[in-house]
């Protein structure tokens, strides 16, 4: 070692720490962003699977696998989670007029009052949750959030994301992850399934997230497609349900 790298590996050292401790902080940060404890009603919301249990289409296991696993791929896949790469990448850029644009998209593909309401009613909950945060890194975020006239819960969700400085890609596994979560825990009550049964559902439905997030990233936007008719009317459906324990 030379002198003057001697001298300066105190530095180097110094810098890889603090590195280090800012990529920790990211991850901390999104699995709050993913946990289900924040605070904006996931867990009401079953987004058509409660039907889907009502009707016969889901009725054990394997069914649940295969329904929550279609949707993932299909509605969620090719739809949701490209647009919130979208998002994210307009947020990083302080492009506010994408940012509405995308949110409108989100909004007007919503096949369902019910879906619809609840991507506002996230989004509004989120949204609040943003000044109680006392962050103030997330100011931007809700300066360009108050100039929308209804807030998506994406929209929202992706800001926070890319103010804390977190990877899309990690981002985008992170939000999907949640989506699962929330989704095999309806299936856990609405079946009803074992909480075995839930951790095996989403074991194998994590295999899954890596190749949906990689292709959102390189799905262009005359590509996004949400077309999943069975999803849609068992969402419709629901409006109607008689018994039920989910508000979607």
């Amino acid at each position: 070692m030379t002198p003057a790298t001697a001298r300066t590996a105190p530095y180097r050292k110094f810098i890889s720490s603090n590195r280090a401790e800012l990529g920790l902080l990211a991850l901390i940060r999104l699995l709050q962003l993913a946990s289900p404890a924040l605070p904006v009603g996931a867990y009401t919301y079953s987004q058509g699977l409660e039907w889907a249990v009502e009707s016969g289409r889901i009725r054990d296991e394997a069914s649940a696998g295969a329904w929550i696993g279609d949707v993932l791929t299909g509605a969620v896949g090719r739809f949701e989670a490209p647009l919130l790469i979208g998002l994210l990448a307009a947020w990083s850029a302080a492009d506010a007029a994408e940012v509405g644009r995308l949110n409108a998209d989100f909004l007007a593909s919503r096949e369902s009052a019910e879906l619809r309401a609840e991507t506002v009613q996230m989004g509004f909950s989120l949204n609040r949750l943003l000044a109680d945060l006392r962050d103030p890194t997330l100011g931007c975020v809700q300066a360009t959030l108050a100039l929308l006239p209804e807030i998506a819960f994406p929209t929202a969700w992706a800001g926070i994301a890319a103010a804390w400085s977190i990877e899309p890609p990690a981002a985008c596994a992170a939000y999907l992850w949640s989506w699962a979560e929330n989704q095999v825990m309806a299936a856990l009550k609405a079946v009803p399934l074992g909480q075995a049964a839930g951790q095996r559902l989403l074991a194998e439905l994590g295999t899954r997230i890596p190749t949906v997030v990689g292709g959102a990233q390189s799905l262009p936007p005359a590509a996004w497609s949400n077309y999943t008719p069975a999803y849609a009317i068992c969402n419709a459906r629901h409006e109607t349900q008689y018994s039920r324990l989910f508000r979607s």
